[in-house]
C-alpha cells in the first residue's frame, strides 16, 4: 500500500507587505498561503513568518479602491489621452475628488518604482525613461512570464 501525498502548492505569485516582516518584499523564502476572498471580493494572503494576512492588492494604486478595474483602466487611458481631471469626471460620471486621488495614488506609484531604479538598481533617469519606452513598445510582444515579470514591478516586487 503506497501512502497518499498532499497535492503541491501553487505558485504564490505575492510577496509580503508587511515592513515588519523578516520578509519584507522578498521572493525567496517566503511562506505565504491564499486564505479566501474578503468581502469585496479580492484574494487574500496569509504570511507565516509575520502571521499577518494581507489582500493582492495591497502596496499597489489598486489598494482600497472602490472603483473596478473597469472603471480604473478607462480613468488610466483617459489620462494617457491628456484628458484633464474634468473631462474625466463628465466621461466617467466619478466625482473630480476621486479621479484626482486616483491620479496622486498612480503618481505616487510611479515615483516609488522610479526611485527603485535609480536609487537600488543604479539606473541613470536617461536609462529609465529608455526603459519605460521600450516596455511600452514591446509589451505586446512579451511572453506571459515576461508580462508576469512587469505586474510584479508594478506591485512592488523586490528579489531578496
Amino acid at each position: 500500500m503506497g501512502c497518499t501525498m498532499a497535492r503541491p502548492r501553487g505558485e504564490i505569485e505575492v510577496v509580503c507587505p508587511n515592513k515588519a516582516c523578516t520578509h519584507y518584499r522578498r521572493e525567496r523564502g517566503k511562506d505565504i498561503i491564499k486564505r479566501g476572498k474578503n468581502c469585496a471580493g479580492t484574494q487574500m494572503y496569509y504570511c507565516y513568518h509575520c502571521g499577518k494576512y494581507f489582500v493582492e492588492t495591497s502596496d499597489t494604486p489598486m489598494y482600497r479602491k472602490r472603483l473596478s478595474k473597469r472603471q480604473i483602466e478607462l480613468v488610466c487611458r483617459l489620462l494617457v489621452e491628456k484628458n484633464g481631471i474634468r473631462a474625466i469626471e463628465r466621461i466617467t460620471g466619478l466625482n473630480k475628488n476621486t479621479v484626482s486621488a486616483w491620479l496622486e495614488d498612480l503618481a505616487e506609484h510611479a515615483s516609488l518604482v522610479q526611485g527603485y531604479l535609480v536609487h537600488d538598481l543604479g539606473l541613470s533617469a536617461y536609462e529609465c525613461d529608455e526603459l519605460w519606452t521600450t516596455v511600452k513598445k514591446t509589451k505586446r510582444k512579451l511572453s506571459v512570464r515576461a508580462l508576469s515579470g512587469l505586474d510584479r514591478v508594478k506591485s512592488g516586487y523586490i528579489r531578496a
